[in-house]
């Protein structure tokens, strides 16, 4: 056959490093007290930055799970089978202790080191993290009943991947679900309707349906319903102790935007079997830990998409020749990268943060407690708003190449508005961050004595906090407005961080534009004099 050109200029594979080489991860870890996961760290991110891990990711995602009803003969099976890769995602985030272990895990930093993993090991597949945050999730919740948490807690932390549908005694490690939201009220979970009635014997019976459940191949279920005290928390597994299956019905899966390697269920109770979970009539105020460590999840999860939308467009450009230069020396494409770098590092910034006072406060530090309580709503709204549109942009540093399945960045870019959506859409989290400054004054004055650390160190900054204390204390329309005070409370905190712990350079950049008003619509909008090449240099070189 004869050839009608040569291949030239094409970007080797982006494969061969270590994803944990990230200083911000690194230097969060040293404050933290959590040095001794560094080693682990960088072992997982040596492993995400393989081919054979991408591989794992892009079959569990061209091959998404199966919904079986019933088996051969009829019978009522509710099983939802899954490529071999997701299995081998999921045992490779639970054996690095990715799920609940840090909750048995003494050592300074537990909290802050797992979430440094999950954000190195999210860069591989998202999809599988969701069942994995879950699992995170749910330990505090049962907490609240210490019959359940005895008997649960112990597999839940367990680092042993065991799937199957079996008792849950009888399993190695097991895997928690959430089933909360219902048709008709989705994030306003007080219109559920699905029923609990005592059974007589300790347990209650559910009968209902659940619009959203996610992760339906899990062991046990944390779900909400109306018991004859009001609203409640229950744990349904879906093996009961005896062996027999639970009656909960896999309705079907859900065929969403992104996210394709978990299965998202909606699911019918029919006279199912449940525990209840805290205090009869007070489910909310039971979930309500499960909702911030899932809401840290969130953060982490696309602070973890930018890392990786940020590497990957640099490779690209550092490898690609057009108009006489690689594109990583072109002014504009140079600020462009940069300018995903910044946004990148700051994600990164304020997620590690909320995973330190996570720690501090689970230690017993009110001031930390008060810190996370609001940081976490106005970390969750904001980060994971500016996701879709980094993932955007770092696609287009591709061109063409980046907008074809093969390079991984669509999959990315699908991935990238649903946390913004999980644990409450934007208005919710906003909502929230509204909800915790009036009533709990406290966390808001915590904000500040964090934010008032950085004051005096950069002109752009000292002008955006002044301004900001201001507008807080006007309280007309406070509501109508909610949303533009929550992110310039989000960039006020980026801000502070960066200033006292990032690279001056990112820091320089990152208020001269989200608060020096120089900031577009669109990424690259940096002002000419600032060191790109130490901020290019944060995201190291792939072999």
């Amino acid at each position: 056959m004869a050839t009608t050109h040569e291949v030239t200029n094409q970007v080797p594979a982006p494969y061969g490093h270590d994803v944990a080489a990230d200083p911000t991860l690194l230097d969060a870890l040293h404050r933290a007290g959590a040095d001794w996961a560094v080693e682990e760290l960088h072992a997982l991110g040596r492993l995400a930055g393989t081919e054979q891990a991408a591989d794992w990711a892009r079959l569990a995602n061209d091959n998404p799970p199966v919904l079986h009803t019933h088996d051969r003969y009829g019978h009522r099976i509710d099983e939802v089978e899954f490529h071999p890769y997701w299995h081998e995602l999921m045992r490779t985030a639970v054996e690095h202790g990715l799920h609940a272990a840090p909750w048995r895990d003494d050592r300074p930093g537990a909290h802050t080191a797992r979430a440094a993993k999950f954000h190195v090991w999210g860069q591989v597949e998202a999809g599988h993290t969701c069942p994995v945050s879950m699992t995170y999730a749910a330990v505090p919740a049962l907490r609240t009943t210490p019959a359940l948490a005895d008997v649960y807690e112990p597999l839940l932390t367990a680092r042993e991947y065991d799937f199957g549908l079996r008792a849950p005694h009888g399993k190695r490690g097991l895997i928690a679900g959430m089933s909360m939201t219902e048709k008709q009220g989705g994030s306003d979970v007080r219109t559920n309707t699905t029923r609990a009635v005592p059974a007589g014997d300790g347990t209650h019976r559910l009968t209902g349906h659940k619009w959203f459940t996610s992760a339906p191949m899990s062991d046990v279920f944390l779900t909400l319903a109306q018991a004859p005290g009001g609203l409640s928390c229950f744990l349904l597994p879906r093996v009961l102790p005896d062996g027999t299956r639970n009656a909960l019905r896999l309705q079907r899966l859900k065929d969403k935007l992104g996210n394709k390697s978990n299965a998202s269920a909606e699911v019918e109770y029919e006279d199912a079997v449940g525990w209840l979970v805290g205090e009869e009539g007070r489910g909310v105020r039971t979930i309500i830990e499960m909702v911030n460590m899932t809401r840290l999840d969130c953060t982490t999860g696309a602070a973890s998409a930018m890392r990786h939308g940020a590497l990957r467009a640099l490779h690209h450009a550092g490898h690609r020749r057009a108009f006489g230069k690689d594109l990583v020396d072109q002014p504009l494409m140079r600020n462009v990268l940069a300018d995903l770098v910044v946004e990148s590092e700051a994600a990164t910034a304020i997620a590690m943060r909320l995973a330190e006072a996570t720690d501090r406060a689970l230690a017993g530090d009110e001031q930390e407690a008060r810190f996370r309580r609001l940081g976490l709503a106005v970390a969750k709204y904001w980060v994971c708003k500016r996701g879709p549109g980094h993932a955007a942009e770092a696609l287009e540093c591709l061109g063409g190449n980046g907008y074809v399945e093969e390079s991984g960045m669509p999959r990315l870019y699908r991935e990238a508005p649903l946390v913004s959506i999980w644990e409450g859409s934007g208005n919710v989290a906003a909502l929230d961050a509204l909800r915790a400054m009036a009533r709990q004054p406290e966390s808001l004055a915590a904000v500040f004595a964090e934010l008032d650390t950085a004051s005096g160190l950069d002109a752009h900054y000292d002008g955006a906090l002044a301004a900001l204390r201001k507008d807080l204390a006007d309280p007309e329309h406070l509501e109508y407005r909610t949303r533009h005070l929550v992110e310039r409370l989000a960039l006020a905190l980026q801000a502070s961080l960066l200033l006292r712990h990032g690279h001056p350079a990112v820091a320089e950049a990152f208020t001269a534009t989200r608060l020096g008003g120089r900031s577009g619509l669109a990424y690259g909008t940096l002002p000419t004099g600032l060191d790109t090449t130490a901020i290019l240099g944060r995201v190291p070189d792939l072999p």
